[in-house]
């Protein structure tokens, strides 16, 4: 049995939406599986200390990307906060940041916590989130946890009816991985596959027509899905942490797709789990492969 901490209507103020390292929108998974890390840590802190987050999922309800297009303007703009200004009366030098407002639900994968402690677990979990951040954004509100018990793929449609209306991402790694094989560079990849093509038809009478297609069908996005180590693990200057090892890193991205969740029929299609791969320095987030 697969057992599920459900936190639905989570309103974030602000929150971080970097998507990849080259795309703003909904917010990267890893911003997700470190604000359920950073929620694990402090539930284990106090009475769950056998409490483990194994995996998450999120559906986004509703967001509001912060950004702005004036008349006649090819691109948009990042909106940015008003800081205040210094002490000659300029505005101070300030780094743009893309922001966005969200309304999702939050699904956690759990074990450890007994059946005799589930309220106890829930008032705590309630109690922690508002002290918390979620994706750099601020918690302004959410309906109550509730915990959720399904016997896997046999009865994911309870779980999936939870999430509903929205949009969870699901990832294509298998895309990026196709093109490679047969050839193209990493980015050549990515951009053959988010490339909107216009083609223009005339028929016999003169008139045009115009289509648009992409190379695959589906709401095809870049997503961050972890980082890469470049360098040995070992201590750096001025770190934070004096008592945990430091490395340098590079941002993972490949390919994912937002669906909504009824469409998924694995439950392992929904989640996100996190792996660390030592051989290869790699620090991942991911699903299994949809052929699974």
């Amino acid at each position: 049995m697969n057992r599920f901490l459900i936190i639905p209507r989570l309103k974030i103020h602000n929150a971080n939406a970097l998507s990849s390292p080259y795309t703003i929108g909904f917010p990267a998974m890893t911003a997700w599986l470190g604000g359920v890390h950073a929620l694990q840590r402090k539930l284990n802190a106090g009475s769950f200390a056998e409490l483990r987050f194994s995996a998450c999922a999120v559906s986004c309800h509703q967001i509001d990307l912060q950004t702005y297009q004036g008349r006649g303007d090819y691109v948009h703009s990042i909106v940015g906060t008003g800081n205040p200004l210094d002490k000659t009366g300029d505005r101070p030098s300030f780094i743009e940041e893309a922001r966005c407002h969200l309304n999702v639900t939050l699904v956690i994968e759990y074990q450890g916590v007994d059946m005799g402690d589930t309220d106890a677990f829930l008032a705590a979990v309630q109690q922690q989130l508002t002290t918390m951040k979620l994706a750099g954004g601020d918690i302004l509100s959410f309906q109550k946890p509730e915990l959720l018990k399904i016997d896997g793929d046999i009865e994911l449609g309870k779980l999936t009816r939870k999430l509903m209306p929205g949009y969870v991402l699901l990832e294509r790694r298998e895309l990026m991985a196709q093109a490679m094989q047969d050839g193209q560079d990493a980015i050549d990849a990515m951009l053959d596959y988010l490339t909107v093509h216009h083609r223009s038809q005339i028929d016999a009478e003169g008139h045009v027509t115009w289509s648009a297609e992409r190379k695959t069908k589906g709401w095809i996005v870049p997503i961050a899905t972890g980082f890469h180590g470049i360098g040995e693990l070992g201590f750096a200057e001025q770190q934070r942490d004096l008592n945990t090892p430091h490395r340098f890193a590079e941002s993972l991205v490949t390919l994912g797709e937002f669906v909504m969740p009824y469409r998924l029929k694995r439950l392992e299609h929904l989640l996100w789990r996190g792996r660390y791969d030592a051989q290869n320095k790699l620090y991942l987030i991911e699903q299994h492969p949809r052929n699974a």
